[in-house]
């Protein structure tokens, strides 16, 4: 009884550890405020130009509470660029209170990247609580981040758009206890392998959740959704079945959604074509298994059923811990 005791409290140790705030800079960091004094920048572009881009040692900015209407954009770099936002509980987004948020879209950007609110053109990049909101809306794509580097990590963020939200480009990537919102193909990219764990992923209207682009056999991209929930986005009305997993955008696209909670925004067909002329199904990728809600129910198109989950290792190896900070899967 006592060594049981004794666990329980270690393990409730270990939990309230891990809930811990950060709400003061970690030691090293530069500082962004709205209320910007000596030392500090009002702005976190400011913030990211003021750091080397050919020293190697560890960079990090730590972000004070506020709203900063800016576009960012993170060039590549030697160092590992870390960014904080302030938070009362680091595990989740729930509690962020930094918020960087633009409107730009193709309408005035020759790119999708270019439209981003977060350009990360950096490796060994983390993120931490931050929202990154694209507040154009449906009708164009409007990207809240564009992530263009390997070994880029994001935990605790929250992602707002409508169309495009989300592109995984290049490289290893992992998101991680977050949010995620949008309509069409918002989960988008062409050659990077990502793992998503724990995602709140949330449904603005009809559409697609992904649109992966892996184009040939040999194309490394790969999408895991892993012990993620799919609904209807709070103050949003998207009928029963308005929404696919996925579509390919090209047709060697690969996605998993595995042990994932579904709701009944998921069409029971799980995945739809590219379009009715130009279905790209012939090589696609699309498998679940473990899935659970009523979204998870269906006669599947040309999706098909794993045996067995994908561990993490499929996609990064078994080094994946030297990169991935391992507390948030």
């Amino acid at each position: 009884m006592v060594q049981l005791t004794s666990s329980i409290f270690v393990l409730a140790l270990a939990a309230l550890a891990k809930a811990a705030s950060r709400t003061t800079p970690p030691s090293g960091c530069i500082v962004v405020s709205k209320n910007a004094s000596s030392g500090q920048f009002s702005t976190l572009q400011a913030a990211v130009n003021s750091l080397s881009t050919t020293s190697s040692e560890n960079q990090c900015i730590f972000i004070y509470p506020g709203t900063y209407n800016e576009q960012v954009h993170v060039t590549p770099r030697t160092a590992q660029l870390t960014i904080y936002g302030s938070t009362t509980d680091t595990t989740t987004y729930t509690s962020n209170t930094v918020t960087i948020t633009q409107g730009k879209s193709q309408d005035d950007s020759a790119s999708n990247d270019l439209t981003a609110t977060l350009r990360a053109w950096a490796a060994n990049m983390k993120v931490y609580n931050i929202n990154l909101v694209n507040t154009r809306g449906s009708g164009s794509q409007a990207m809240a981040l564009s992530a263009q580097a390997d070994k880029q990590g994001y935990y605790g963020v929250k992602l707002v758009g409508f169309q495009d939200t989300l592109l995984t480009n290049i490289g290893y990537q992992v998101y991680a206890r977050s949010y995620i919102d949008g309509a069409v193909d918002f989960i988008f990219g062409q050659r990077s392998r990502v793992w998503f764990e724990k995602i709140d992923i949330r449904i603005k209207a009809a559409g697609c959740i992904t649109a992966n682009g892996r184009d040939s056999e040999s194309n490394v991209s790969y999408y895991i959704f892993n012990n993620c929930n799919v609904a209807v986005a709070s103050g949003s009305s998207v009928a029963s079945g308005g929404t696919y997993l996925g579509r390919p955008w090209r047709d060697y696209s690969r996605v998993v959604f595995q042990n994932t909670a579904l709701s009944a925004v998921v069409n029971p067909a799980g995945w739809r074509v590219w379009t009715d002329q130009d279905t790209n199904t012939d090589h696609v990728y699309y498998r679940e298994f473990g899935n659970s809600g009523p979204g998870a129910s269906g006669t599947r198109s040309f999706g098909q059923f794993l045996s067995a989950a994908e561990p993490i290792t499929t996609l990064f190896g078994s080094d994946y811990a030297s990169w991935i900070d391992t507390s948030y899967l």
